[in-house]
């Protein structure tokens, strides 16, 4: 059986998970393409974000949805190393209260679409 754990599910399996799949997963996930447009949002993102999928997916991640992580530590990671597997403790600040996070980025340059995983 795939892992599917925050720390353990690998790039691939959520590239081949149906959107219900990725919707059941505990955690946040958001998928792009290179010029960051979002392509995955699953529920539970959307659920603790307060954003509906239908105004984010199509939209530049960085620029539009997550600006807070608009930076060296998050956006800039996925330009500098085509191939990322990394948990990054980060802080969200945008339209909420700030809150603790972890975020794992994930890019390999066989796979077309980036991830950020969030863990609240």
């Amino acid at each position: 059986m795939t892992e599917t754990g925050f720390e353990s599910i690998a790039l691939r399996d959520l590239e081949a998970m149906r959107d219900a799949d990725r919707d059941a997963l505990p955690f946040g996930v958001v998928g792009f393409a290179a010029d960051t447009a979002v392509q995955v949002y699953n529920a539970t993102e959307a659920r603790m974000s307060g954003l509906d999928p239908a105004t984010v997916v199509g939209v530049p991640f960085f620029d539009a949805v997550a600006q807070c992580m608009n930076n060296f530590m998050v956006a800039q990671r996925f330009e500098d190393e085509p191939d990322l597997d990394a948990i990054v403790p980060y802080v969200l600040t945008l339209r909420m209260r700030p809150t603790r996070v972890r975020l794992r980025l994930l890019a390999a340059t066989d796979v077309p679409r980036r991830y950020v995983l969030i863990e609240r």
